[in-house]
């Protein structure tokens, strides 16, 4: 697991320069609505890209879009937040958008009971997206300069194009024919890596990135160790109320470990369990994965006081999401 993470996070950030570098996003404001609903489209990109794709890619990949398109003042910090959060929800429903949802599907949960999350993943995407975007509108619009746009480079798009490929195939092979292997070997990450070496004669990475994106990692991985450590006693007895708590937990309490707690005790409602630790944990930068790597891109985000502060609409959409899950569809429990 802290292989696949190291792999992962490493390996995505010379993607995400990759990406940058091609032009893409600098072209993508010419197709964008020239409002906040342009803000609002590049989330929900964000969390469709999520549900196929791991979240660490998909924030990345929607924060270097998102440090193109709004070049004047930058991206807004609650906007940043609802970026890491369109991730983590966009990957909640799938079964091979988030680590924690793979866990689920290895441990033999199946795919169609986790589908469910994307009812509270969708609700709270436009409970906290639409606030984002409005903000983001009025702190730096969209630069829909045609002129300032730089030509794709057709090599680094190439290389963008061959990673997640390979990345996405190997995620969904491995998972759908060797799901007891994929808990115990990095397939992911040394995917990732293997197609970024393979282009490399095509595209050298910008290496440059890895020192500042080494740091993030290994305090995500310290952080992982330490409470799997730690998380030695099973959570209450499983309950709809207790699946809230929990995804509050995973904020300050990596939602990884939380979900092996609770595959051992068992009896959730694997759907909503998937929501509450997997878009939980975008309450706090460190809460997941994908805000460590949102926070290598962005390093001022690494303040708990200024991430609570910006980002109080993604808690309010977390409970929004729950409660609209819990309304529709109760409390569906599955055996030991």
């Amino acid at each position: 697991m802290l292989a696949n993470l190291f792999g992962l996070l490493m390996g995505f950030a010379l993607l995400s320069r990759h990406f940058e570098e091609s032009g893409v996003p600098s072209r993508l404001p010419d197709f964008l609505p020239d409002d906040w609903r342009g803000g609002f489209v590049l989330l929900v990109m964000v969390f469709v890209l999520s549900s196929f794709l791991d979240n660490i890619a998909a924030a990345l990949i929607g924060g270097t879009v998102a440090r193109t398109v709004f070049r004047r003042q930058g991206a807004h910090r609650l906007y940043r937040r609802a970026g890491r959060g369109g991730s983590n929800a966009g990957g909640s429903g799938s079964v091979i958008g988030d680590t924690t949802t793979t866990m689920m599907w290895i441990d033999g949960v199946s795919p169609i009971d986790v589908v469910h999350a994307y009812i509270a993943a969708g609700v709270a995407l436009v409970a906290f997206g639409i606030p984002a975007a409005r903000q983001q509108q009025r702190h730096a619009p969209i630069a829909r300069a045609r002129s300032q746009a730089r030509g794709s480079t057709g090599a680094r798009l190439l290389t963008v194009a061959f990673v997640l490929i390979v990345a996405i195939a190997v995620n969904v092979a491995v998972n759908l024919h060797y799901p007891a292997l994929a808990d115990r070997w990095p397939f992911l990450g040394a995917a990732v890596w293997a197609a970024l070496l393979i282009a490399a004669p095509l595209r050298q990475p910008d290496w440059s990135v890895l020192p500042a994106t080494l740091r993030g990692t290994i305090f995500l991985l310290a952080l992982v160790l330490v409470r799997v450590h730690d998380a030695g006693r099973a959570p209450a007895a499983p309950s709809w109320m207790t699946t809230l708590v929990l995804g509050f937990v995973s904020a300050v309490f990596d939602n990884i470990p939380l979900t092996k707690l609770a595959l051992t005790q068992g009896g959730y409602d694997w759907g909503m369990l998937a929501y509450a630790v997997g878009f939980g944990g975008s309450m706090i930068w460190f809460g997941s994965s994908a805000g460590v790597a949102i926070t290598n891109l962005f390093p001022e985000g690494r303040s708990v006081v200024a991430w609570l502060r910006a980002g109080w609409h993604v808690t309010l959409a977390y409970v929004v999401g729950f409660a609209a899950l819990l309304l529709t569809l109760g409390w569906q429990p599955h055996g030991p």
